[in-house]
C-alpha cells in the first residue's frame, strides 16, 4: 500500500502545486523555464501514475481487504458512467471549445470525478477506496481551486468539438471496455 500512496502523493502533489503552493511553481518556472518546468511536471506525474499502478497491482496480488461488497449490477452503472467520463475527458483536451466544455467548464476534472465515482461503485477493497477516493478528492479540490482563481469560463465556438468529443470518447470507451482495460489493468471491464 505504501507504493500506491507514494504514487498518489507524487501525482496529486504535483497537480496541486499551482493551487496550494503557487510560489513554488513560480520559482520552478523562473529556475527551469517553461519547458523545464513542464518536463519536471510530466516526469513527476508519470512516476506517480507508474507507482500508483505498481502499488495497486501489488496490493491486489497479495489479497485484498474488502471494506464493502458492491452488488454485481453496479458493473452496468459503472460501464455507462465510464462512457460519459471518456467523453468529458476528451472534450477537456480538445483545443477548440464546444458546448460540452463551455457548459461543464472543467470537463476533464469532471470526467475524472465520474471515473472515480464509477470505480468506487464497483470496487469495495481498501486499495480501490484509497486510489479512487484520493483522485476524486483531488478533482473536487482542483475545481474549487480553479474557481477561486476566477478564470473566465470558456465560450463555445461550434458544435464540431462536441461531435469530436462524443465520437472519440465513445471510441476510446469501447476500445477500453472491450480490450484495453484487460491489457493495461489486468482486469476485464466487462466480465
Amino acid at each position: 500500500m505504501g507504493i500506491l500512496i507514494l504514487g498518489l502523493v507524487l501525482f496529486i502533489g504535483m497537480h496541486l502545486v499551482r493551487i496550494v503552493a503557487p510560489g513554488l511553481r513560480e520559482a520552478g518556472l523562473a529556475k527551469l523555464g517553461t519547458m523545464g518546468w513542464k518536463i519536471l511536471y510530466a516526469v513527476v506525474s508519470i512516476a506517480g501514475v507508474y507507482l500508483m499502478g505498481k502499488g495497486y497491482g501489488a496490493y491486489r496480488a497479495e489479497g485484498v481487504t474488502v471494506v464493502y461488497d458492491p452488488p454485481l449490477w453496479m458493473g452496468h452503472i459503472t460501464i455507462l458512467l465510464m462512457a460519459f467520463a471518456f467523453i468529458f475527458v476528451v472534450a477537456g483536451n480538445l483545443p477548440a471549445t464546444g458546448h460540452i466544455k463551455a457548459k461543464l467548464k472543467h470537463p476533464m476534472l469532471i470526467g475524472i470525478k465520474v471515473w472515480a465515482i464509477a470505480h468506487l461503485l464497483i470496487n469495495g477493497d481498501l486499495a480501490s477506496i484509497v486510489l479512487f477516493g484520493s483522485l476524486l478528492a483531488w478533482a473536487v479540490f482542483s475545481v474549487i481551486g480553479i474557481k477561486k482563481r476566477g478564470l473566465a469560463p470558456p465560450v463555445a465556438t461550434s458544435a464540431k468539438p462536441d461531435i469530436a468529443a462524443v465520437v472519440i470518447g465513445l471510441g476510446l470507451w469501447l476500445g477500453f471496455a472491450m480490450w484495453l482495460h484487460t491489457w493495461l489493468i489486468g482486469v476485464p471491464a466487462i466480465a
